[in-house]
C-alpha cells in the first residue's frame, strides 16, 4: 500500500470511535457465540443512599423495560435459566470501582468518570461469571444531592438522586448499546424498521450501525440517505462513510452534488473517509468538481477536508487559490465559518505537502 494512503488511512482511523466490535474481537470463540445468542438477561440492581440501601424496584421496573424493548427475557431470580448478568449500581456518591483500559470505553463520553463523586448509575456485565470490559455510566446535572435537594425544596437528598438517576437511565439508550456489544444486528434492524420508533432513537441506531461497520445496514442507510427525514440522511451519509463499502461511492458523490444543501456536507465528509479508507482516488475529481462549482461555505469545507484525508497533488493549485483568497481571515473574524475553512485548506496542503515529500 502506498505510504501517502496508509498514513491517510491511519488518520481516519485514529478520529473515529472505537465500535463494540473492537472489544469483540478479544472474545474466545467460545464468548463470540454466547453473546450473539444471548436471550434471557439476569438483572441486578443496587441502589444505595447516604443513609443506607434505597429501594431497588423502581430501577428493576425501569431497566427491565427498556431491555424488553430490544426483545429480551428479563429475570430477578438468579436461580432461573439465563444467559448474562446485568448488574446496574446505581448510588448517592459513587463508589469509583476501577479504571476502564484505553482504546475501550474510556474515551468515549458516557465511560465512567474517575473524578465524579456525585450520583451515578454504572452499567456492567458479566458473562459466565466474568466482568467483561463494556462499562457505561449515567450521572445527574449536579454533582451533589444534599444541596441540589435543598435548592429545589425535594426534601431527602437520597430519594431525589435516585429519582434523577432513574431519569437518566430513562432517557439512556442503553439498550441498543449493550445489543450493539453483543453483536446481534437484527434486534437492531428489528427496533429501526418500527414505525413507531422516534426519529431521535433512529439516528442513534444509524450511528450505531456504522460504529458497528455493518454491511446489512447498508440498504437502510441508502434508503435513510434519500428519505425525507434530514438529520437520519445526514446520520446515514456518515455511516456509510465509516462502513466504507465501495459500491455506496456513487450515491454519496451524487448526494454532494445534487442533494439538499444541508445534506451534501455530510455526504462530502463521508467520501473522506471512505475514501482514505480504500485508498480510492477516483472520488478526487468529484471533491474538485465540487470545490469549484459551490459557494457553500459548509460544503466547501467538507469537501476540502475529505481532500486532506485522500492526498492528491491535483487538489494542490485549486487549494491554493483557495488559500490565497483567504488569506485575510483571521481566527477572531466574525464569521466563524470561514474561519474553519481557512482551517481546513491550511491542514490539507499540508498532508499534501507531506504526502509529497515521504514519496
Amino acid at each position: 500500500m502506498p505510504t501517502r494512503i496508509l498514513l491517510g488511512t491511519l488518520v481516519v482511523l485514529a478520529l473515529l470511535p472505537v465500535p463494540s466490535w473492537a472489544r469483540r474481537e478479544s472474545f474466545t470463540e467460545q464468548q463470540k457465540l454466547q453473546v450473539k445468542k444471548i436471550d434471557r438477561v439476569l438483572l441486578e440492581v443496587i441502589a444505595l443512599t447516604d443513609k443506607g440501601p434505597a429501594d431497588p424496584a423502581p430501577f428493576l421496573d425501569l431497566i427491565s423495560k427498556r431491555l424488553r424493548e430490544l426483545g429480551y427475557t428479563v429475570v430477578a431470580d438468579p436461580a432461573q435459566p439465563h444467559d448474562v448478568l446485568v448488574q446496574v449500581k446505581c448510588e448517592q456518591r459513587k463508589t469509583w470501582e476501577g479504571t476502564t483500559k484505553m482504546g475501550s470505553d474510556a474515551d468515549l463520553p458516557d465511560s465512567p468518570s474517575r473524578l465524579w463523586k456525585g450520583p451515578a448509575c454504572q452499567l456492567v456485565y458479566f458473562l459466565d461469571g466474568k466482568k467483561m470490559g463494556w462499562h457505561k455510566e449515567v450521572r445527574t446535572e449536579f454533582a451533589d444531592a444534599e444541596p441540589a435537594a435543598v435548592a429545589a425544596k425535594a426534601g431527602d437528598a437520597g430519594t431525589y438522586a435516585m429519582n434523577h438517576l432513574r431519569e437518566r437511565l430513562d432517557d439512556y439508550d442503553f439498550p441498543t448499546l449493550i445489543t450493539a456489544e453483543w453483536g446481534q444486528e437484527e434486534r437492531l434492524f428489528k427496533l429501526y424498521d418500527d414505525p413507531a420508533t422516534p426519529s431521535a432513537r433512529k439516528i442513534r441506531l444509524v450511528n450505531l450501525f456504522g460504529y458497528l461497520f455493518s454491511n446489512d445496514a447498508v440498504p437502510r442507510l441508502l434508503a435513510g440517505l434519500k428519505g425525507p427525514d434530514l438529520e437520519i440522511a445526514k446520520a446515514s451519509a456518515l455511516a456509510l462513510g465509516n462502513i466504507g463499502q465501495k459500491d455506496t461511492v456513487p450515491a454519496l458523490v451524487e448526494t454532494m452534488k445534487t442533494g439538499r444543501p444541508e445534506l451534501r456536507p455530510s455526504a462530502a465528509k463521508a467520501l473522506g473517509i471512505l475514501g482514505a479508507l480504500h485508498g480510492d482516488f477516483t472520488i478526487v475529481d468529484p471533491l474538485l468538481e465540487t470545490l469549484k462549482s459551490t459557494d457553500d461555505v459548509a460544503l466547501k469545507t467538507e469537501v476540502v477536508w475529505a481532500l486532506g484525508k485522500l492526498p492528491d497533488r491535483r487538489a494542490h493549485e485549486p487549494l491554493l487559490a483557495l488559500q490565497k483568497s483567504l488569506y485575510n481571515v483571521r481566527e477572531n473574524d466574525a464569521d466563524p465559518k470561514m474561519v474553519k475553512l481557512k482551517e481546513a485548506v491550511n491542514w490539507t496542503i499540508k498532508q499534501i505537502d507531506t504526502w509529497e515529500y515521504l514519496q
